[in-house]
């Protein structure tokens, strides 16, 4: 359950989304929302819209955007900032379970399984990005995590 509903111009995104992907997409807003909630102390999640999309930012942390490309209608994603460390590590530490793009992106097929473990992992490096960044491998163990 969220912990909140999504304001009226995060809602009106998700309503026009496509219904086959919008689930996928409300299903990645409950996981951000909910590692949010876990990682203490990080002030809270806040949620708006980004260039046209949902965006998740804390305090600590770098933002994360959901997304869906409409001249790509069968994968959604993750979006983080291209500037960061985050997706070449999350490349390093999980280069067989999630799909990539450039240097900003975590993308799913619409019917694919999202690798969960993972992605929480993901999820809380954003969110805690300004704590860890000079950290080697943003404090997380490849031999751990397989």
């Amino acid at each position: 359950m969220s912990q909140r509903p999504p304001s009226p111009a995060t809602r009106e995104y998700f309503s026009s989304l496509p219904p086959n992907i919008r689930g996928k997409v409300l299903e990645l807003r409950e996981l951000v929302l909910e590692v949010g909630r876990r990682i203490e102390p990080i002030g809270g999640v806040e949620e708006s819209l980004k260039w046209g999309e949902p965006s998740y930012c804390t305090i600590a942390g770098s933002p994360i955007r959901i997304g869906w490309k409409a001249n790509r209608p069968d994968r959604y994603g993750l979006y983080f900032h291209c500037q960061t460390k985050l997706v070449e590590t999350f490349r390093e530490l999980f280069p067989h379970r999630l799909s990539f793009e450039g240097k900003r992106a975590i993308l799913f097929e619409k019917d694919a399984i999202v690798p969960d473990k993972e992605l929480r992992q993901c999820i809380e490096m954003a969110f805690t990005y300004h704590r860890i960044k000079k950290l080697p491998l943003l404090g997380r163990q490849v031999a751990s995590l397989r």
